[in-house]
């Protein structure tokens, strides 16, 4: 079960609910966007009001374990978004937390006051233009889309290397040696 802070338990047990979406892109550039009317600062970081955001998909709760998708719709009228899409933006991460509005309209933004509604990666990009609007969409899906993804790990020094330039676990394998290992129930 969750845990809520006391403002947010409060806000949570009020009549009115009103709220404001923070969405973190981390592409080539972060991108930090927000629902809200006014510039939010939260852990650190500025949301821009005017920054575009066209859609957010409401937040869905499931107790069972599947292909979480996420959609964020951006106006890009400045061809942000399609240049970071031009680059590759598939694999790249996606934030999505909730912060709410007490009874006086301020938001809250403590760490310990935001909800956390989405994390995941971004899966299928497209950009949409009718003349009239020009849309760049971002469709995530979360870790859990991937149980059955098969993916190989070389074990070796240069693999290593690849993932992790510091890590010294396989700088003791050797290509001519042969060791046998017991894997399983022994």
């Amino acid at each position: 079960m969750r845990q809520f802070s006391a403002a947010l338990q409060t806000v949570l047990d009020s009549d009115v609910i009103e709220y404001a979406f923070l969405i973190k892109l981390s592409f080539n550039s972060n991108y930090y966007l927000t629902s809200n009317s006014y510039d939010v600062v939260y852990d650190g970081n500025t949301y821009t009001a005017n920054s575009g955001l066209y859609n957010v998909d409401s937040p869905k709760l499931s107790t069972v374990v599947d292909r979480e998708s996420y959609k964020i719709v951006v106006a890009d009228l400045a061809d942000q978004m399609l240049a970071e899409f031009k680059f590759n933006v598939i694999g790249k991460p996606v934030e999505v937390h909730l912060a709410l509005k007490d009874a006086n309209g301020d938001l809250l933004t403590a760490t310990t006051d935001v909800i956390n509604v989405y994390k995941g990666t971004v899966d299928k990009p497209s950009i949409s233009n009718d003349f009239d609007e020009k849309l760049a969409t971002l469709q995530g899906s979360s870790p859990m889309s991937d149980l059955d993804l098969v993916k190989s790990f070389i074990t070796s020094k240069d693999g290593m290397d690849q993932k992790s330039a510091t890590d010294t676990s396989f700088d003791e394998v050797y290509d001519s040696s042969e060791i046998t290992i017991k894997w399983g129930k022994v």
